[in-house]
């Protein structure tokens, strides 16, 4: 999908060349799951699948949207008439966004806006944070707003949070904004710190696969609140701001302290280990050592089976399906309750656990998978 095109399509609704186009990709999360919401660890890459929105500014008060993959035309919004849980489709993201801005005391007068997306909806690929951050990146340009990338994050989290009313961490916004291609980004979200850590997989002789499995998944739905809230309460029980404060040596200690509290300590056992499994997974590609992360990823995938409890027998066959064909590991990625897989192989087997996949799913009577590899590629970015 090429920024001409999009441009191109701007021009026939709006009648005007647009000002400028933008592109945001989605991310695969490598290793950190539910982590960002207690302060904890993650390291995502960019996808380069990628939202692209032609953008110009108005001056009259009036945001208008349109995307090529909904079949509705333009749709008019009165900046003034903003207010979260307004909206219930998918402009909520993006005027989302403009309300975020606005309320952050930045003079947003309206935009004509056009997107188009090839970040499968629905996949754990984080669709929804590459049409907030493509919207921001294109309105700070245009405003001149001056905002670093990590604040653009910032704000589209809350857009998510308060406007569209999702209970998302910060992961998925950072990692739209701020990756850098071939590489992976380990990122604190307690303090936002981050460090690019190169991830050049095809150099060493693998890849990495990312396995939709066509179960669609929505973050505002009730368990991935639930599961948030759990997490707040262990962190209340045990006397600390965030699941963060809880050292992985002094896990153990911590869960007898919460006793008989039986919903809320698998849930405090793999925020911790998971922040542990992030650590192990930058020292050993730091370390050159990438084929020794696949058990890591493993671990993370029964952790999240089993503890967090958000997986399903989609994920679990994807899992099962690639470790028993050789895959070096493989776990569900993404907010849970469908979505996608990522698999670790050497590059020689791809195309067998491919088929695996994918025979599996038919013998089960799933929805056939979409498979395809995972390529660290650029953030957020202009691109006209």
């Amino acid at each position: 999908m090429g920024a001409q095109q999009v441009a191109d399509r701007f021009a026939e609704l709006y009648g005007a060349r647009p000002q400028g186009v933008w592109a945001a990709p989605g991310r695969v999360n490598l290793i950190g799951e539910h982590t960002d919401y207690n302060d904890g660890f993650v390291m995502p890459f960019a996808l380069p699948h990628q939202a692209v929105a032609a953008v110009s500014r108005r001056t009259d008060g009036v945001l208008r949207l349109h995307s090529a993959d909904i079949g509705d035309g333009v749709t008019e919004l009165r900046l003034d008439d903003l207010a979260p849980g307004g909206d219930h489709d998918w402009t909520a993201y993006p005027a989302g966004v403009v309300w975020a801005l606005r309320e952050a005391g930045h003079e947003i007068t309206g935009a004509d806006v056009h997107l188009a997306s090839t970040v499968p909806t629905g996949a754990g690929l984080s669709s929804s944070a590459a049409l907030e951050v493509v919207i921001a990146l294109a309105l700070n340009d245009l405003y001149g707003l001056g905002l670093k990338r990590w604040r653009l994050a910032r704000l589209c989290q809350r857009a998510e949070n308060v406007y569209v009313g999702a209970p998302t961490g910060i992961m998925d916004q950072t990692a739209s904004a701020c990756c850098e291609a071939g590489h992976a980004l380990f990122l604190d979200t307690r303090d936002l710190s981050q460090r690019q850590i190169p991830f050049d997989l095809a150099a060493e002789g693998l890849r990495l696969l990312v396995v939709d499995t066509q179960v669609k998944h929505a973050h505002s739905g009730g368990e991935y609140g639930k599961r948030r809230a759990g997490c707040e309460k262990g962190a209340a029980l045990l006397g600390v701001d965030a699941l963060r404060d809880i050292p992985y040596d002094g896990l153990d200690a911590a869960l007898v302290r919460l006793g008989d509290e039986a919903d809320v300590v698998p849930l405090v056992r793999h925020v911790v280990t998971e922040n542990e499994r992030v650590e192990r997974t930058v020292a050993l590609l730091r370390a050159g050592d990438p084929r020794a992360i696949g058990p890591v990823l493993t671990e993370g995938h029964a952790s999240l089976r089993d503890d967090f409890r958000i997986s399903c027998p989609e994920l679990d066959l994807v899992v099962d399906t690639a470790l028993a064909g050789g895959a070096l590991g493989a776990r569900m990625t993404g907010g849970g309750f469908g979505g996608s897989a990522i698999v670790l192989a050497e590059e020689a087997d791809v195309e067998t656990l491919t088929k695996s996949v994918e025979a599996a799913f038919a013998a089960a009577g799933f929805t056939a998978p979409r498979v395809f590899e995972a390529v660290p590629s650029a953030g957020a970015r202009r691109l006209v």
